[in-house]
């Protein structure tokens, strides 16, 4: 069973599960969390913002955490302990980390889920030098012969919902019903 905005509501008193901020909360849910209930908290949009591209991180932000990880709430728990761990260079944020005990199955559901280092983000950019994100929409901006079939990929064709890869180069996406492997040099992010 989902939880309700308005039952994270009620269990944080209308405020971000991690910094405490009252405006713009919204139901986030912990990246991978498969099998773990309860596995979603109330975030403000900068928390949220900040979760989503970890490139992005501001740790005076996070100082916060050292009221949150104490949360009776594992997931609270788990959230604390991926960020900062991602911020372990910062003093206050390893001395934080060092209080944090997280029982074996915490401490398996918050390693499941570790926030890359900034150097080892896969960032993908289009033609323009535009960073591209899952789900993106992008155009075709030079005709492409697709390697084991008889389909061309035309220039201004329209891919939606764009799948990123571990390849910074490359990109999945559908043309004309087939899901094909683009690279980014070939085309440019579409609003």
């Amino acid at each position: 069973m989902a939880v309700t905005q308005e039952q994270l509501a009620q269990r944080s008193g209308n405020q971000c599960e991690l910094c405490k901020a009252e405006d713009g909360l919204a139901v986030y849910d912990v990246p991978q969390s498969e099998g773990y209930p309860n596995a979603s908290v109330l975030l403000c949009q900068t928390c949220r913002d900040q979760l989503e591209n970890p490139a992005q991180l501001d740790s005076a932000h996070w100082q916060c955490l050292s009221e949150s990880m104490w949360s009776t709430e594992p997931a609270i728990q788990v959230l604390a302990w991926r960020i900062l761990k991602r911020l372990s260079g910062e003093t206050w944020a390893q001395d934080l980390f060092d209080m944090l005990y997280l029982d074996g199955d915490l401490l398996a559901w918050a390693e499941a889920g570790v926030i890359p280092e900034a150097g080892e983000l896969v960032i993908h950019r289009d033609s323009h030098g535009v960073q591209l994100q899952a789900g993106d929409n992008v155009v075709i901006i030079k005709d492409l012969d697709v390697k084991g079939s008889s389909l061309v990929a035309k220039r201004g064709t329209a891919v939606r919902g764009i799948s990123l890869t571990d390849n910074p180069e490359h990109i999945e996406g559908r043309v004309e019903g087939q899901r094909i492997v683009i690279l980014t040099k070939f085309v440019k992010k579409s609003g």
